[in-house]
């Protein structure tokens, strides 16, 4: 199962915000088997692709030199009973970042009409050792090419 909760990255603000997108076709495999009767998107998907991408904001605006690691979520509103096929928009904002830990917001748009957010997310940081595999990893989950992330860093 794929555990990846956003589909590509549309903007990056270094240090500032990260846009992302997500759709939600009833193919998706979170919806297998699950529902017996009406698929919804559960409200903890919508959790994990704000904190993924917030998370790979932190990474980026510290040049890929470190790891980020959840560890407060606060003021979180998350949708009840909304049904696959849409689009979503997701945006991140970074808060304040320093040497230790990061603290930032998100929210998901669905049709220009806000479902769901998070008002705090902290992440501790942990130095990272292998910053060319971090860079192609983001590279190829974001599709933003390595060469211009080794440009903006």
């Amino acid at each position: 199962m794929r555990l990846l909760y956003y589909d590509r990255v549309i903007t990056i603000d270094k240090g500032r915000s990260i846009t992302g997108t997500k759709a939600f076709p009833l193919s998706e495999e979170f919806f297998r088997r699950h529902f017996t009767k009406k698929a919804v998107v559960p409200g903890v998907i919508f959790l994990e692709a704000m904190a993924q991408l917030l998370g790979w904001l932190v990474i980026y605006s510290h040049d890929f030199k470190l790891s980020a690691i959840m560890s407060l979520v606060e003021g979180v509103r998350l949708p009840a009973g909304l049904r696959p096929g849409f689009t979503a928009e997701i945006h991140a904002e970074l808060l304040s970042t320093s040497r230790r830990d990061s603290l930032g917001k998100a929210r998901i748009l669905v049709n220009s009409e806000e479902v769901a957010s998070v008002e705090r997310l902290i992440f501790s940081h942990v130095p990272n050792v292998d910053r060319a595999e971090l860079m192609a990893r983001f590279s190829y989950y974001s599709g933003f090419p390595v060469e211009s992330l080794e440009n903006n860093s």
